[in-house]
């Protein structure tokens, strides 16, 4: 997992409310077993509609996504995240999310910040036409023109994102006390290591 420090450049106005996981990655992309490729059907219903903000030259690359309340909501499928990486998107700003993606965009290193309508709307106005800076360890959002929203993140979230550290790489972080537990284990337990094929 990439860590996430600062994020700038353009922003997908979205403003969507209720974005549920179907309308993110379409549900027949889901046969795939790699993440990659899975950008191409980002989204793919609304890309069907003329003029939208997906296919815009504007925001090709852009690394933010600005979306309504509730994004996110629907089921637990995991590759509504991995479709965004693969777009791209390594920030989304919403006045809420579904708490499953949003565990689900955490795990992946994405940021999800939670801002008030009005910030929203200010920013849906701001990403028409310029940047806008994500600083994660200020926990700020901000333009060019002056505008400053301060977002809450927990702090064990925020320290993995800063660390690049998923479920996988917290574990490795503790191999040594996870050695030396083992150690002690098979010293003073050897009846749990019989049959496993570890010495005692």
């Amino acid at each position: 997992m990439q860590p996430v420090s600062q994020i700038e450049g353009r922003a997908i106005p979205l403003g969507r409310k209720n974005v549920d996981t179907d309308v993110i990655i379409p549900a027949h992309w889901l046969k795939t077993i790699t993440r990659e490729g899975l950008g191409r059907g980002a989204f793919e219903t609304i890309r069907k509609e003329p003029n939208n903000l997906f296919d815009d030259p504007r925001f090709a690359g852009a690394p933010i996504l600005i979306a309504g309340d509730n994004f996110g909501c629907g089921s637990s499928r995991e590759h509504a995240a991995w479709a965004l990486l693969d777009l791209g998107i390594t920030c989304v700003i919403a006045p809420s999310f579904s708490d499953i993606f949003a565990g689900n965009a955490f795990k992946n290193g994405i940021l999800a910040i939670a801002l008030p309508q009005e910030a929203i709307d200010r920013l849906l106005e701001v990403a028409q036409t310029d940047p806008i800076a994500v600083d994660l360890e200020h926990q700020t959002v901000t333009t060019p023109f002056q505008d400053r929203f301060v977002f809450a993140i927990d702090p064990f979230r925020k320290q993995c994102l800063a660390e690049g550290l998923d479920e996988i790489g917290l574990t490795l972080a503790r191999d040594t006390a996870i050695g030396d537990y083992e150690k002690r284990q098979r010293r003073d337990l050897p009846w749990l290591a019989r049959g496993t094929g570890q010495a005692a």
